[in-house]
């Protein structure tokens, strides 16, 4: 793996409730290097969103420090913020809700091609043509909007938009949760050609271990606002070490596990 990209140190962050604070993030701490997916799996609750939207900067932090690309990433502001967001992209679960779905296909693309770059209009329609075209997707339907396409098609559309500012880092927050077998396995895919192509680093954040086994070099658990135990994805899996690790990797069908394997099997080496 090359240089780190990412580090989190000692993230801490807790919110309000019934007149007490709940703990969300407790002391987290982790590293990313560059063209590398880091697999965050854990129970329903126990701060996986919450720590992949502080990445975002879209909530902030209690406490802690977040380097990336060797920047304080929580010290940026105005333009220098900006400007590193165009790295650091985001797809979630379900697009529909993330999108305007009266939006077009074309629209929801050429927002960050005009946002974070100066192309002019007719080299934004042919960016747009090519950024469908490596999600898989046909140049005609940049003209449908958004609520008329089918799932899997508004989650390469979500992957496109991701990629059209050139990111370093993707989190990919459940991507693949909302699909069936079939569509999950594409969409996995998909992400591990894009990867060897762009070399864009990943932070996997899904409670399915099956995913993550078929897409990433390491894997760290959670368990109530922790990291309790993290290593490579192969060590997770044959060997878990803590209880939540060992509960989830005892959940996981040993048949669906052999069907990621197969896709595995055409991964980087870990």
């Amino acid at each position: 793996m090359s240089a780190s990209l990412l580090a989190a140190t000692d993230l801490s962050k807790s919110f309000a409730k019934g007149g007490g604070r709940v703990v969300a993030l407790d002391r987290v701490s982790f590293d990313l290097a560059a063209g590398e997916t880091l697999g965050l799996v854990g129970p329903s609750g126990c701060g996986k969103s919450t720590l992949a939207r502080i990445l975002l900067r879209l909530i902030e932090l209690d406490a802690g420090a977040i380097r990336f690309a060797g920047a304080n990433l929580l010290a940026l502001k105005g333009a220098p913020l900006r400007a590193i967001r165009t790295r650091i992209q985001m797809v979630f679960q379900e697009p529909l809700a993330a999108f305007n779905p009266r939006a077009t296909v074309a629209g929801v693309l050429d927002d960050p091609l005009r946002i974070h770059g100066d192309l002019p209009k007719a080299a934004r329609r042919a960016a747009i043509a090519g950024l469908l075209e490596r999600v898989g997707l046909e140049a005609n339907l940049a003209g449908r909007a958004i609520h008329e396409i089918s799932g899997g098609q508004r989650q390469r559309v979500a992957i496109a938009r991701a990629l059209a500012t050139g990111p370093d880092l993707i989190v990919l927050d459940e991507p693949v949760s909302a699909l069936d077998v079939s569509l999950r396995r594409q969409i996995l895919q998909l992400l591990v050609d894009l990867q060897r192509q762009d070399g864009i680093a990943y932070l996997f954040v899904s409670h399915d271990l099956a995913a993550v086994r078929a897409v990433a070099h390491r894997i760290a658990i959670m368990e109530a606002g922790r990291i309790v135990e993290i290593g490579s994805a192969r060590e997770i899996i044959e060997n878990p070490r803590s209880a939540t690790g060992a509960a989830l990797v005892s959940a996981v069908p040993r048949l669906r596990i052999q069907d990621q394997e197969t896709l595995g099997s055409r991964l980087p080496e870990r």
